[in-house]
């Protein structure tokens, strides 16, 4: 993919509310804990060594109880390219009659 056709996606993401995101499409989360301290969990490492997704989600939410107390913020960096394979075509096709 062109970086111009990536960086599009990554401005159109940025406006979308993230409340639910399949895993499939975050690369890594980052962590920031207190004292600025920060733990990295890399999900695209899990998902190419073969990990189901709902075993991440299992891990990635043991994670998040194991730090509670000292989480402050968490950083999606969300996998662009693999977002707009599975959108592109949709809105592609949406937009076609018009």
């Amino acid at each position: 993919m062109s970086p111009e056709f990536v960086e599009k996606w990554e401005h159109i993401i940025q406006d979308v509310e993230k409340t639910k995101i399949p895993v499939e499409f975050i690369r890594k989360l980052v962590l920031k804990l207190t004292g600025r301290r920060q733990r990295t969990i890399n999900i695209q490492l899990l998902l190419d060594q073969g990990m189901e997704p709902e075993d991440i989600e299992e891990v990635v939410s043991q994670k998040l109880e194991e730090w509670d107390a000292d989480l402050v913020s968490i950083e999606f960096m969300l996998n662009i390219e693999g977002i707009a394979e599975v959108v592109q075509p949709e809105t592609d096709s949406l937009l076609k009659g018009l």
